[in-house]
């Protein structure tokens, strides 16, 4: 096993500190931080400070905090605990090889989110790999013919396209002496839309989060291009461990990159996040944007809603599907999920896998 070199300690520590703090700071991020720092090659600390808060999001009412933490690591300086969080309350973070740590969050009854809870859990589970399932498989036989599709930019030779092929045509006359046979058309290809799927891991919706993780996989594999994330205190993105053809394989590695399983909930924090940066932001345009959550968010919802608001201005379409819709009368009673309505095009159910694999299948069809 390779050693980390000692120069990137302080930027690990960095990232470290920063998710005991509570910022939603991915492993995807730390490594962009520090390859950013690589190729910007930083001429004094202000420019490790100024890619810092950009790759990391850092929200504008929370710079003093960060402000704290850089000097405290950087420059060695010392620092109160974030928020004046007492060293007993504080939220204990770590990379997804470590050792998990549970921290609970005080005994606080909101009516917005009553079962989501503030504080960071950081959990580890196994997802076991599951038997052959029916579901998983009707899935993968219908995706390739079912599953939404765009115009391309590319074009194919048609028998009744709308444009024709002069090039073609012309070559064909060249072989015939001059002699035009038949005027040869095209019209744009279509290929598959982007499915994005983000799966709520916190402990409101840990009953279905092996289901669902499964489900996810099984989307990896039958789409043409496919994203997944997990959303709980944290973003991440479980795209990349979910290729792996081998279900127990690909599973395990989800299991080690995401964190938070069981955890709290800050879907508005993820969202902000994944809008924060770039080459994630890139994945909604055209996209097809699945959310399996219930929507329990803890606290004031404005981030949640912000973050779809503009999620909808650059996705195809934006489908909520949440366990608590499986009632045909469901109607949302959180303030976050009634303010979202008017951004989201349709709120279903999300109960049960063969519930999430009926609507994806029938999304083109209804759009």
């Amino acid at each position: 096993m390779t050693a980390v070199p000692r120069a990137l300690d302080p930027f690990l520590r960095f990232a470290q500190v920063l998710r005991r703090a509570g910022f939603a700071v991915s492993p995807d991020q730390t490594l962009d931080f520090i390859e950013g720092i690589g190729i910007l090659g930083p001429r004094d600390i202000r420019d490790v400070y100024r890619a810092g808060r950009a790759l990391f999001a850092i929200p504008v009412e929370r710079k003093t905090e960060y402000d704290a933490l850089f000097r405290a690591v950087f420059l060695g300086q010392t620092t109160k605990s974030p928020s004046g969080v007492d060293d007993d309350d504080a939220v204990e973070a770590y990379e997804p090889t470590q050792t998990s740590v549970e921290i609970d969050a005080p005994d606080d009854q909101s009516e917005v989110g009553a079962e989501a809870v503030t504080a960071e859990r950081l959990a580890r589970r196994n997802l076991a790999s599951p038997a052959e399932n029916a579901v998983l498989e009707r899935l993968a036989r219908e995706a390739p013919s079912a599953l939404p599709r765009r115009l391309s930019y590319r074009r194919a030779t048609a028998k009744h396209g709308n444009r024709l092929d002069l090039r073609r045509s012309l070559r064909d006359a060249a072989q015939r002496d001059g002699d035009v046979a038949h005027l040869f058309r095209t019209r744009r290809k279509t290929r598959q839309r982007r499915l994005l799927l983000l799966l709520d891991v916190s402990g409101s919706m840990k009953n279905r989060t092996e289901e669902m993780m499964r489900l996810a996989h099984a989307v990896v594999q039958a789409a043409d291009r496919a994203e997944v994330f997990t959303i709980g205190t944290r973003l991440t993105r479980v795209t990349t461990a979910l290729r792996p053809a081998a279900v127990g394989l690909a599973l395990a590695r989800a299991a080690e990159a995401i964190a938070d399983f069981d955890g709290g909930t800050r879907i508005g924090e993820a969202l902000q996040t994944y809008l924060a940066v770039p080459r994630y932001a890139i994945f909604t345009r055209g996209a097809a944007v699945i959310f399996v959550s219930d929507g329990l968010e803890r606290g004031a919802p404005d981030a949640m809603i912000e973050a779809v608001r503009k999620l909808a201005r650059s996705a195809w379409r934006i489908e909520w599907l949440s366990p608590l819709a499986a009632d045909p009368h469901y109607q949302p009673k959180t303030a976050g999920l009634k303010a979202l309505l008017p951004f989201i095009d349709r709120l279903g159910d999300g109960a049960t896998s063969a519930a999430v694999v009926d609507h994806i299948l029938s999304m083109a069809r209804r759009a």
